[in-house]
C-alpha cells in the first residue's frame, strides 16, 4: 500500500505569514507608574512588578514563536527542494 504525502508549500507559507502578522498584533503595553496618580501602596508596587513580569513573557513567548515560524518555513523550503531535486532525475523518480 503506498501513501502519497503532498506538501501544498503555497498554503503552509499563507499560514506561517498569517501567524506572524497575528503575533505581531500580540501586544500588552508596559503600565506607566503615571497612570496611578499618587498611590504609593505596596498594592501598586507589586501590580507594576507583575505587570512588567508578565509583558516580559509575552515578549519572550513572542520570540520563540517567531523562532519556530522561521524553523518551519526553512523546514518546507527545503521539502520542497527536495521534492524537486527528486522530481526531476533524469531516470525519473526513485520508487
Amino acid at each position: 500500500m503506498e501513501t502519497l504525502i503532498k506538501l501544498k508549500h503555497a498554503d503552509v507559507v499563507d499560514q506561517l505569514n498569517q501567524i506572524s502578522h497575528t503575533l505581531e498584533q500580540l501586544n500588552l503595553p508596559l503600565p506607566s507608574e503615571e497612570m496611578l496618580g499618587e498611590n504609593k501602596l505596596r498594592l501598586t508596587a507589586e501590580w507594576i512588578k507583575r505587570e512588567n513580569e508578565i509583558h516580559s513573557m509575552i515578549e519572550e513567548y513572542k520570540r520563540a514563536v517567531q523562532k519556530n515560524i522561521e524553523d518551519t518555513r526553512a523546514n518546507i523550503d527545503y521539502l520542497r527542494e527536495q521534492d524537486e531535486s527528486i522530481t526531476h532525475l533524469p531516470m525519473g523518480p526513485l520508487k
